[in-house]
């Protein structure tokens, strides 16, 4: 027997051990774990809030949910750390991982519900009712669907009042790796919500997220950088980006054109995108937001 499987097989005893303790302390449900941001934000929004007992890192909205536990980055989870905290139901955001902590997890006898992830509108009602469902909670998550169905609907006739010729074409700068842009392009969230913003996103030749070269940051010419509003050690300066000779010669570059979000509301794809969208929307075309001031009469 290797000593790969003597491993996997203690770390199952472990898991099983971790689950059969959980299982005492409530009914199922009653304990949830929360894994990606939007699936919390909707638990909330839901109303639901009182049956969270933990959360992974990148939930952050609404601010009072960061006092509970923190098992761990959603990418990088550890059976441990997610059964320590006693869980009755999961509910893990798609693409929550590593792949063998997800294998470890459904074996467990823990409840874990997978909620789709979201790069359009649509995509964004299927997320509230997927977790509705999940809680037991339909007709609170038709309800908060159809208000979010509304408000989506809003800020896309807002938004399409663009003109085309006037729409500008937005680069989403993820990080810096080793002095090289890491951006994204096409089926991105940020794409999407670029695109559900007014603006046109400046990368479409390959999708995900990809590092580019100098002359595919020419070739991009974005009017804007998009970028994630980040401290520490993962903040990128202005005066550091625009330094980038790649950069200096765009449109966006020769004007130091930035707009800096908070990353869960921008990309988060829930119950407040319509919101981000038309944030974007003012950002990106701040003389049109000034005019429809004017024209508004009260």
């Amino acid at each position: 027997m290797s000593g790969g499987s003597l491993t996997r097989r203690a770390l199952l005893a472990q898991v099983a051990i971790l689950a059969l303790a959980g299982t005492s302390l409530a009914q199922d449900g009653d304990r949830v774990l929360s894994i990606g941001g939007s699936v919390t934000e909707i638990v909330h929004a839901l109303g639901q809030e009182d049956r969270l007992i933990a959360r992974d890192t990148t939930s952050t909205f609404p601010p009072n949910v960061t006092k509970l536990p923190d098992v761990g980055y959603a990418r990088a989870l550890s059976p441990e750390g997610v059964l320590s905290v006693a869980p009755s139901l999961i509910l893990a955001i798609d693409g929550a991982g590593p792949p063998e902590t997800i294998e470890v997890l459904r074996q467990s006898g823990v409840g874990f519900v997978t909620i789709p992830e979201a790069h359009s509108a649509e995509g964004i009602i299927t997320k509230i009712t997927a977790v509705g469902a999940a809680l037991g909670v339909p007709e609170r998550a038709e309800a908060l669907a159809s208000e979010t169905r509304t408000a989506l609907a809003t800020a896309a006739t807002r938004t399409a009042q663009v003109p085309e010729a006037a729409r500008k074409r937005v680069l989403f700068i993820l990080s810096l790796q080793g002095g090289r842009i890491l951006a994204s392009g096409r089926d991105t969230q940020a794409a999407a919500i670029i695109e559900m913003a007014g603006g046109i996103n400046a990368v479409t030749a390959f999708e995900g997220y990809k590092q580019l070269t100098d002359e595919a940051v020419a070739e991009a010419a974005p009017d804007v950088i998009l970028m994630m509003d980040r401290t520490g050690d993962h903040a990128i300066l202005d005066e550091q980006l625009f330094a980038m000779p790649a950069i200096r010669i765009t449109p966006a570059g020769a004007d130091e054109a930035i707009v800096r979000m908070n990353g869960l509301y921008l990309l988060g794809f829930g119950p407040r995108t319509a919101s981000a969208a038309l944030d974007l929307n003012s950002a990106l075309y701040p003389q049109r937001q000034e005019t429809d001031n004017d024209r508004d009469p009260s």
